[in-house]
């Protein structure tokens, strides 16, 4: 099952009010994903980068709160439920680096300049309550609720998964060739962190960027390379993409006001948001790439 929310907001009465109305999405779709959610904004922030981390452990996030602050100044610190957000002037890749060097036991779920990433297993209605999702504001997230039936039951085996700086993906199908994809990806240099197939989607997007590609050139090479049946919604530093697999037999829907754009596996989750009754809905059509950055609004066919 699974479901998936996004939202990409057009006015600041929406970027304001971004976690409320994600989160009222994502509540909706807990009967299609009620193992764990997961969900990845995308905020200013007070420095040059963000790096989200997550510990089962309340001492082991202090003790990461304490080494970040004598080891670098100007840090600024955000606690959410068991993840802390360091935002610092160092480079994303230079406090990625630093913490796999200095806490190898925490998952590392997210670096960037814009990117937060909160997951958790359970119900997606708890989350959002233990979260304050109504909390956070910024410009789109993408959220996930897991029915899992890849791997196991855990934090880290749940949505968003991040293999790039600000680059995000959520993931409802299954892919038959991910393990041998994986070896290929691990070759190039791409790093996992768990044995879901969603995860090595996310690593396939992050090697084609790195080869040079713009986000809808590696997902044209997505739909040739990657076997299975999926609806990906991909975030990244300006907004977020939607594709479908040839068949799409995965749901899907996408709408449109002028204050917001969404997509959903199901239309109850848009339906939670001001002014759905006037929006222009529509089924995003298979093989079909569908973007939404900056200034850029469009679906263009790969």
């Amino acid at each position: 099952m699974c479901g998936i929310v996004g939202l990409y907001a057009k006015t600041d009465s929406i970027r304001q009010n971004l976690g409320k109305h994600v989160g009222a999405m994502l509540e909706q779709m807990g009967e299609r994903g009620p193992d764990s959610a997961g969900v990845a904004f995308y905020a200013d922030g007070v420095g040059a980068s963000k790096v989200t981390v997550q510990h089962d452990s309340a001492d082991q996030i202090d003790a990461v709160a304490q080494s970040v602050q004598k080891a670098f100044s100007g840090v600024q610190l955000k606690r959410r439920g068991t993840h802390l957000v360091i935002e610092s002037p160092e480079t994303p890749a230079a406090m990625e680096d630093w913490v796999r060097e200095s806490f190898p036991d925490l998952r590392l779920m997210s670096a960037g300049e814009r990117i937060e990433i909160y997951k958790e297993k359970g119900h997606p209605s708890e989350f959002v309550n233990n979260y304050a999702l109504h909390e956070i504001s910024g410009s789109h997230a993408l959220a996930h609720t897991r029915m899992a039936t890849e791997s196991a039951i855990t934090t880290s085996h749940s949505h968003p998964f991040s293999t790039g700086l600000d680059l995000c993906l959520v993931h409802n199908g299954s892919l038959s060739n991910h393990n041998r994809l994986r070896e290929k990806l691990l070759r190039a240099g791409i790093r996992f962190e768990t044995d879901n197939d969603s995860e090595v989607a996310a690593g396939y997007l992050t090697w084609r960027l790195s080869q040079g590609d713009s986000l809808r050139q590696a997902l044209a090479a997505a739909i040739r390379d990657l076997d299975g049946f999926y609806t990906f919604a991909i975030g990244t530093r300006d907004g977020f993409a939607v594709l479908r697999d040839p068949v799409a037999c995965k749901p899907a829907v996408l709408a449109e006001t002028d204050d917001w754009v969404a997509m959903s596996s199901e239309f109850r989750a848009i339906a939670q948001l001001p002014g759905a009754e006037n929006a222009r809905v529509w089924e995003p059509v298979p093989a079909q790439i569908y973007t939404w950055e900056g200034e850029m609004r469009d679906g263009v066919a790969a």
